[in-house]
């Protein structure tokens, strides 16, 4: 169970409790469907960088206002991804698991989400935050987990520090479908979004601390055999998710959720009734920077 703990800090002109020890705070008295002024803006940053995943309870947000909001902290970033009538899905998608139908699609659901990853590592500038509005959740069950890579990386090995300082690792769309054994990527998209390479310990843009760059979009470690690579990554992997580096939300219906994409991983957890219970919410992912 978390417990909230309220922030005694001037730096922030609404109320905030920190309710993770690796992460997370909640903020409340904000209507985010209204115009932010710069001050507040700057403030939420502030709030961002110090506790990686921020909740704004008790939302209401069409998708205009939720891409309006979203635009406060940089350019909204498009997916490669397509909806089941092949067009390219929206700056604000869904992310649900009913079907065409309006039911819940149970087993036949997409199991992507549910694998550790970083948002758009595939890209050669990925993603700095992505946010999440809930609109339907479970009665119990459907959280989201958050990884520290930041804590992850600091609790390691100085050893395994110095092995892994250099290293580089290639990133793919096709990678990440193959790693969550989804439908293979197709030609359009592979052609759309080539492999890139990032480095595996990645030094914040804001913070400059070092982060474990790592999870499900990562094919390989470059200048090593695969099986040593494979081996290596499976290692930071689980280092880094053990659950003394992990928050899991747990989500109310109104929920907007944002996170910083360079210091975490996440995934959806599955720990609710897929096939009868609707889980939905709305996406927007800002893009971020090189990393380096």
């Amino acid at each position: 169970m978390q417990v909230a703990h309220s922030v005694e800090s001037d730096a922030y002109p609404f109320e905030i409790n920190r309710i993770g020890d690796v992460a997370g705070a909640e903020i409340i008295g904000l209507d985010l469907s209204k115009p932010i002024d710069i001050a507040t803006r700057d403030a939420i940053m502030r709030a961002f960088l110090e506790h990686h995943v921020l909740v704004f309870r008790d939302q209401d947000l069409t998708k205009d206002q939720q891409a309006a909001f979203s635009e406060n902290f940089g350019t909204l970033e498009h997916h490669v991804g397509r909806l089941p009538n092949g067009e390219p899905f929206p700056i604000v998608h869904t992310v649900t698991n009913l079907g065409p139908d309006g039911k819940p699609l149970g087993e036949k659901m997409g199991k992507g989400n549910f694998h550790w990853h970083t948002d758009k590592s595939y890209h050669e500038v990925p993603s700095l935050m992505t946010m999440l509005h809930a609109k339907q959740v479970p009665a119990d069950g459907g959280d989201t987990q958050f990884a520290n890579t930041r804590m992850g990386y600091a609790a390691l090995p100085e050893a395994t520090k110095d092995r892994i300082a250099e290293m580089k690792a290639e990133h793919s769309w096709e990678a990440s479908r193959r790693n969550t054994k989804s439908p293979p990527a197709t030609e359009e998209q592979k052609r759309e979004r080539p492999p890139v390479t990032h480095p595996v310990v990645r030094t914040h843009p804001d913070t400059k601390d070092k982060i474990l760059y790592v999870g499900c979009h990562v094919s390989h470690i470059h200048d090593m055999p695969r099986d040593e690579s494979d081996d290596l990554l499976a290692e930071l992997m689980d280092h880094t998710t053990q659950p003394k580096f992990v928050y899991s939300h747990r989500w109310r219906k109104g929920d907007y959720v944002m996170w910083d994409n360079r210091c975490l991983l996440h995934r959806a957890s599955p720990n609710f009734d897929t096939a009868n219970e609707a889980r939905v919410l709305h996406r927007t992912v800002i893009i971020g920077t090189k990393p380096y």
